[in-house]
């Protein structure tokens, strides 16, 4: 059960200025106005507040209510700072600026007080993106399009949304890493280690060693040869040469890190930092101790055995582990590196399902049954049709669909059934229409999530993809006809 909310006088926030000639900014402050209205009236903004109230009392003693309502008081600003992060595409300091610059950007986010703006910080808004978790996030989402669908006119909506067809797709939400190339993770490795040796070599606390600045000096220079290495005429031979000076190198660094490791574990009260501080820098090697010996397996097996790796195996990315080959069979990309992303969109562009896939990608017709289960289950619907491209097809999912009485808008993957099938008007307006269901993910990922997405870790993309949906329906909501207000007499 959520939380009770105390109840307080919302402060006196000044009108905003009247700005004539500009068509871009009345469309802009028409559209937050809106968003602002749907938050509203539909009551998800009181339900988050309620729900992140409710997940940060658990496991706390007894909360004063001066600590409560400064709670819901950011709860309230982080819901709207990160929509308007999302819309607006901006960075956690560029945002920051702007808040302090707009006087819309302030309405809408509840900072423009009477007496005074408080604008938060560039550390506050990226505490704002991770101020709920994910859960919180997909039920007010389903709440909102549940209500699209069912009560339009408490939305203000001519039409209510149509969420008895769908539209099924999958994409790669990819991460932000460098080309993954097995030498160039000793690189990365020695990088990371140095770096941490030279913070601990600050604090006071030193190893017998040479200087650090060396090692990375001497990886950098094989780096260089080993890109140049494909011009020379011995060149897989040379090759194995460098890789072998590398690894030479990488398991130096590597001993000097665990004893710097120790060294810091074991003595930590004599620099200036505190425990947690410490622990920092104790993880970041920790880390990437514990991902060298799968890369430098890795790096020998495909290099210098020359025997292939399975995708599953990859060490892709120190930084990223959870990041996944993805097959696109694409021209322009045949070979993505991310995590796959399933959406599912209502005929108006809403998205009514999402998932990202942290380990390997089921194929896409293995799919179409559980999500045509969660989309009924999660927002008490009844599907009557699903489309997809052909990749979602399969006899099981034909046979399935007829049985439960859900109109097949899948895309034959026999050429010749599917000339049979478009001669159906309804099949060929389903798969016409599918063809936006492209435009949809090219909108969500490049205009609310950004490409690649700047979130480190599979927790926090997760949450970045709630947020930039919830972005998004908002966004489309806002856009779509609405009903009249009457006129006072």
């Amino acid at each position: 059960m959520p939380a009770c909310l105390i109840p307080f006088t919302p402060p006196i926030r000044l009108p905003l200025p009247t700005v004539v000639g500009n068509v871009d900014y009345r469309q802009r402050r028409q559209q937050f106005q809106r968003i602002d209205e749907l938050l509203r009236l539909s009551g998800i903004e009181e339900r988050f507040v309620a729900q992140s109230v409710e997940q940060w009392q658990k496991g706390r003693g007894g909360v004063s209510i001066k600590a409560q309502l400064n709670h819901q008081l950011h709860s309230r600003r982080a819901l709207r700072c990160n929509i308007a992060r999302h819309l607006l595409q901006e960075g956690f300091r560029p945002l920051a600026a702007r808040l302090a610059d707009s006087p819309l950007l302030q309405d809408f986010c509840g900072l423009n007080e009477i007496d005074r703006v408080v604008v938060p910080a560039k550390s506050t808004l990226q505490r704002y993106a991770h101020w709920s978790d994910r859960q919180i996030l997909e039920r007010i989402i389903q709440e909102l399009v549940g209500q699209a669908h069912q009560q339009p006119k408490v939305l203000r909506l001519e039409a209510a949304v149509d969420l008895e067809t769908c539209f099924l797709d999958t994409t790669c939400l990819k991460a932000k890493i460098h080309y993954p190339v097995d030498w160039v993770l000793f690189r990365d490795a020695t990088r990371t280690l140095i770096k941490a040796i030279e913070l601990i070599r600050r604090q006071g606390l030193r190893h017998r060693m040479e200087e650090p600045g060396s090692f990375l000096t001497r990886m950098n220079r094989l780096c260089i040869e080993m890109t140049h290495a494909p011009k020379r005429s011995d060149s897989k031979r040379h090759r194995k040469k460098i890789l072998r000076k590398m690894d030479r190198l990488v398991r130096s660094v590597r001993d000097h890190a665990q004893r710097y490791r120790h060294l810091l574990d074991s003595q930590w009260e004599k620099t200036e930092w505190t425990l947690p501080q410490a622990e920092v820098v104790l993880r970041r090697i920790d880390h990437i101790l514990a991902l060298l010996p799968a890369a430098r397996e890795q790096a020998l097996q495909r290099i210098l055995r020359e025997e292939p790796v399975p995708n599953y195996k990859k060490v892709l990315s120190l930084y990223e582990p959870a990041v996944r080959v993805i097959l696109r069979n694409k021209i322009s990309a045949p070979v993505e590196f991310g995590n796959a992303l399933l959406l599912g969109e209502s005929p108006q562009g809403l998205i009514v399902d999402w998932k990202l896939f942290e380990k390997t990608t089921p194929q896409d017709s293995h799919l179409v049954l559980d999500r045509v289960d969660q989309i009924e289950q999660t927002l008490k619907v009844e599907l009557k049709a699903v489309c997809t491209d052909r990749g979602f097809d399969s006899a099981g999912n034909q046979r399935d669909l007829a049985q439960r009485k859900i109109y097949n808008g899948l895309c034959p993957r026999d050429p010749r059934q599917l000339k049979t099938r478009m001669a159906s008007w309804k099949f060929a307006g389903l798969q016409r229409r599918r063809s936006q269901t492209e435009g949809r993910i090219s909108i969500l990922l490049h205009h609310f999530l950004g490409q690649p997405v700047l979130c480190k870790g599979f927790a926090h993309r997760q949450l970045a993809v709630g947020w930039a949906v919830l972005t998004h329906n908002l966004w489309v909501l806002a856009r779509l006809p609405q009903t009249k207000l009457r006129k006072a007499a």
